[in-house]
């Protein structure tokens, strides 16, 4: 049972309140009881975590219920964030015992070997927004003795060769950068009692040309696999700064102009 006193709801989450209320009392199925359920209790001073869209919340329902789950949409939707705080939430109840975090390396034309410092130096950068994540929901003491004991393993997906990855929440971020090889190698890595998310944004690939991706490829491979979810987020669900909504929409409507001259 949530606790009112440690539960902190911002304006946003008002907005989507009283958005629910209206769509319920037109006959939708969701309620702001629905709502409540979905929060998400995490290690940190504000306790949960909370869906701030319908599509956020089906995300959320969605990874409770199925051991693989792919989140595709713009960014700002959420999709890392949340599945980070169920990835804390199943640790905190002991359903797994272990949390693994992935991306890809190789972003924007750049490789590593070109880049300057050891490894530690060079991957950091791109894993950087998934520390900022775990640290926004968990003390950062806390995060850096749970990753020292190998609790929370933050890491490139290359690292993730030939291994058998049981009793983990795994998530594979910005996914849209893998190749066919590697997407591959990574959905065999799921072992017994794991959970894994995978997120990307379709419009984002920073791929060579001619690499296809990963992602894209897997979209229709794996449709009528009944045992996962395919969860799609759009400009509606971006909870950043409400300017973020617009550009994202005038982009969308630039692309479409640009293929549609072609």
């Amino acid at each position: 049972m949530i606790n009112p006193g440690s539960f902190k709801i911002s304006p946003q989450d008002i907005k989507f309140l009283l958005k629910t209320s209206e769509e319920a009392s037109h006959g939708d199925s969701s309620s702001i009881k629905d709502f409540f359920l979905s929060t998400i209790p995490v290690s940190s001073k504000s306790k949960f975590v909370v869906p701030r869209s319908e599509t956020q919340r089906n995300y959320i329902e969605a990874i409770k219920k199925y051991d693989m789950v792919l989140g595709i949409g713009p960014a700002g939707t959420g999709k890392t964030y949340l599945a980070m705080a169920m990835a804390i939430n199943a640790l905190m109840k002991k359903q797994v015992s272990r949390i693994i975090l992935a991306r890809p390396a190789v972003e924007a034309g750049e490789r590593l070997g070109f880049l300057p410092g050891d490894l530690h130096e060079k991957i950091t950068p791109y894993l950087r927004p998934l520390y900022d994540a775990l640290y926004d929901m968990m003390d950062a003491e806390k995060a850096l003795h749970l990753i020292e004991q190998g609790v929370i393993e933050i890491a490139p997906l290359a690292f993730m060769r030939g291994r058998t990855l049981n009793d983990s929440f795994i998530i594979l971020d910005e996914a849209q950068n893998t190749t066919s090889e590697q997407m591959k190698m990574y959905l065999t890595r799921l072992g017994f009692n794991s959970k894994t998310v995978i997120t990307g944004d379709k419009t984002q690939i920073d791929l060579p040309p001619g690499k296809a991706s990963g992602l894209v490829e897997i979209e229709e491979m794996l449709k009528d696999i009944k045992e996962l979810k395919f969860i799609y987020f759009t400009e509606k669900d971006v909870v950043r700064h409400k300017l973020v909504q617009e550009i994202i929409k005038a982009y969308e409507k630039f692309e479409s102009k640009k293929l549609a001259g072609h």
